[in-house]
């Protein structure tokens, strides 16, 4: 099975291929705009092709030289505060790569499956009646990430319908885990713990919204729950992928400084805080268990083990 993982060299992507490579039967390349592979232990058995998909031309090219039997759609910009920053960068960037994808599979009259990776942020506004999110709950945006998603995630199941390509869409809730970049809240706790510990950082730890109830998944689970999507989901349809429970962000921080003798001043961060910050999100998965028997292996404690052991390297 040849497989093509856009972003590789991004958070989800490596973590993708590491997975893919324990499982027989699987080629793997990769696209990225870099010159090579930012996992050293990955280099030798994935292939790279250097393009950027938001240029038709190099995406078609791409396309052509992996003739990927599966495409796993992960790249773009995934941050929620930098598309407030930049919004029309976050539109384009995430927007115009899938077209290009989707268009070079017609062009060249391919069969592929592709995984739309969408997110948990289309749903944006919740209210307390659509707790526990499920597919059918009303797409409201809260950030221009979360736009660009439903775009995405629209543009998947309008040429489904309108070509037939063979478009599995996802949207998977928070997911953390080792490698992560510190704008994420898991890992920007962690870091700072880290330093901190290592004597670079004051003992002050700056945190946004304490308050927020998020559906955490590790990103080891989320991985796996991907390749069951591509073996198993309905093309066209949709899926929530999560663990079906929430916790605040501030038992997290408290779970972290858990794990660590220091001694911290919690301060507040406003460069941290969110324009617009859910106080409530939970998925239901239903579907997406029922379609493929996925459930999460890696419990929360071990994945914020795994976190700080990560940033404890690094730093």
């Amino acid at each position: 099975m040849r497989t093509l993982i856009t972003g590789i060299n991004g958070f989800v992507g490596g973590h993708l291929a590491e997975y893919l490579l324990t499982m027989p039967g699987w080629e793997i390349w990769g696209v990225s705009r870099a010159e090579q592979l930012a996992l050293p232990q990955i280099r030798d058995q994935v292939r790279l092709i250097r393009a950027d998909l938001c240029d038709a031309a190099q995406t078609d090219a791409a396309i052509a030289t992996a003739r990927p039997d599966v495409i796993f759609h992960l790249a773009g910009q995934p941050f929620v505060p930098e598309s407030f920053r930049d919004p029309a960068a976050t539109l384009n960037t995430n927007i115009l790569a899938q077209l290009h994808i989707l268009l070079a599979l017609i062009a060249q009259k391919r069969h592929t499956r592709v995984l739309a990776v969408c997110t948990n942020e289309e749903y944006g506004t919740i209210t307390p009646a659509d707790l526990p999110i499920d597919e059918d709950t009303p797409l409201r945006p809260a950030n221009p990430y979360g736009v660009s998603k439903v775009a995405q995630d629209m543009l998947a199941f309008q040429y489904h319908t309108s070509h037939g390509l063979d478009v599995v869409r996802v949207r998977p809730f928070t997911h953390i885990g080792p490698r992560q970049s510190e704008r994420f809240v898991a890992a920007a706790f962690a870091r700072q713990i880290a330093q901190i510990e290592a004597g670079v950082q004051p003992p002050v730890l700056r945190v946004g919204n304490l308050s927020a109830q998020r559906d955490f998944t590790d990103v080891r689970d989320i991985v796996r729950a991907y390749v069951l999507a591509v073996e198993h989901g309905a093309a066209g349809q949709v899926y929530n992928i999560g663990s079906g429970q929430a916790v605040t962000i501030q038992a997290l921080l408290e779970q972290l400084l858990a794990l660590s003798s220091i001694q911290v001043d919690v301060q507040p961060d406003p460069q941290r805080m969110r324009p617009v910050d859910v106080p409530l999100v939970v998925c239901d998965p239903g579907r997406f268990q029922a379609c493929t028997g996925w459930t999460p292996h890696i419990s929360f404690e071990q994945t914020l083990q795994d976190i700080l052991h990560d940033w404890r390297t690094r730093i």
